[in-house]
């Protein structure tokens, strides 16, 4: 769709344009729904932006530093978040709109918007990752996860025991990130330990006992071969598709995976003993007694700095993220809701039984690092903890650390 400018003419209301990322069709829903409460005081039209999140990220910051006063109100993916805050492209958010937006949001969204403690864009739909598991496997193992946590040392022995494979994302991709940064983050640790100092006051977390905790899992996986034969290039559809298979145990993932089954099931791909056989709980633990730190992501909007419309936009983005739009959202789309009254909808509840496990994995989710250099601290540890089988929890997170800050000084190129 091409880029819509915004504008107004004396004749009619501002056209505010809300630049999207590619769903189902829920945000151009919503937007319209929007524009009918508005009740005349602005419209607001939606522009597609490139279905990678990297090109979306591309579009938005070229343009916005073009000062580009068409982009009123944008879908952003959390990891860029800081980056946009901290280059100025991020109109700022009065205290008052801060406190309706925020009002019973789950805490991984409100982390997920707030840069140097200050809340710099808007939670929509917040995802997380929780542990589907077939429950023929967790019974024979002596599990119950839906009542007792389980630990990642438990679905390993469990897999290991059974012969089965673990759904995990080993490809090198951001997906690798997401799962580095969930068993750093549930060891206690962090990958960044301050990302607002200047680059050349930067720590990171990563060689340290979370770091090394976080890599023994991920290389006993590997090096065993519990991932399944395609884990160094095994992505989120890889893992749902190999989960549902005779051989699948315990799986991470996010919860698209549950609308994926039920479809597989009405065209005859998925036996119906299999969507039965599917529990779901809480991401495991680091260690027992220990409180897991889910993966966090979702979209959140911002407001454009330079848009001509402030006003009208911070009216907009409060429809857009009103509870009965991100739970009409939630049902339509398949995203998960950040406002905890979205998952007490009766039509949220019948379409993702699990909807609870959702929003308590949202309260403990933790979101990626947070940092301005976020395409360089991701692509770093790409880099280095793949493939999972060939990572040493002895040297692999401090040469991760070695490569990130040599990249982030201008030391070394990636």
């Amino acid at each position: 769709m091409s880029a819509l400018v915004a504008c107004g003419t004396d004749d009619g209301p501002p056209t505010l344009t809300w630049y999207i990322n590619p769903d189902d069709g829920g945000q151009a829903e919503i937007a319209g729904r929007c524009t009918d409460e508005a009740d005349g005081q602005y419209r607001i039209e939606t522009s597609l932006l490139p279905r990678e999140a990297s090109a979306q990220r591309e579009q938005l910051a070229r343009r916005l530093a073009a000062n580009d006063n068409s982009i009123d109100l944008m879908s952003l993916d959390p990891p860029f978040i800081p980056e946009f805050a901290e280059a100025g492209f991020l109109a700022e958010i009065p205290d008052d709109v801060g406190a309706v937006v925020t009002e019973d949001v789950v805490q991984g969204a409100i982390d997920g918007a707030t840069w140097r403690d200050e809340l710099v864009a808007v939670p929509f739909w917040a995802n997380t990752q929780i542990l589907w598991y077939r429950r023929s496997v967790a019974e024979a193992a002596g599990l119950d996860p839906e009542n007792e946590p389980v630990t990642w040392e438990q679905v390993i022995d469990a897999a290991r025991e059974q012969d089965k494979y673990l759904g995990v994302q080993g490809i090198r991709a951001e997906a690798l990130t997401v799962w580095i940064n969930a068993l750093v983050e549930s060891a206690g640790g962090h990958i960044i330990a301050d990302p607002t100092v200047p680059v050349e006051e930067l720590q990171l977390g990563l060689d340290s006992e979370a770091g090394q905790a976080a890599a023994e899992v991920m290389r006993t996986i590997g090096q065993e071969g519990l991932g399944g034969p395609g884990l160094t290039n095994e992505d989120e559809g890889a893992s749902m598709f190999q989960f549902r298979g005779d051989r699948g145990s315990f799986m991470v993932n996010w919860p698209f995976v549950w609308a994926a089954t039920l479809a597989g099931v009405e065209d005859g791909t998925v036996d119906q003993e299999v969507l039965d056989d599917i529990g779901w709980a809480m991401y495991p633990a680091m260690a027992d007694g220990e409180e897991a730190r889910p993966p966090y992501g979702g979209i959140n909007i911002g407001i454009g700095a330079f848009t001509d419309h402030l006003d009208e936009a911070l009216d907009a983005v409060q429809c857009i993220v009103s509870p009965e739009n991100q739970a009409f959202y939630f049902v339509n789309d398949g995203n998960p809701a950040a406002h905890v009254a979205a998952y007490e909808d009766p039509e949220v509840q019948e379409a993702f039984p699990m909807a609870e496990t959702i929003r308590e994995s949202l309260e403990a989710a933790a979101p990626r690092p947070q940092t301005p250099y976020y395409n360089e601290v991701s692509t770093g540890l790409q880099n280095t903890w793949h493939p999972a089988g060939a990572i040493r929890p002895e040297s692999t997170p401090e040469s991760a650390a070695e490569l990130i800050l040599a990249v982030l000084r201008g030391e070394r190129l990636l």
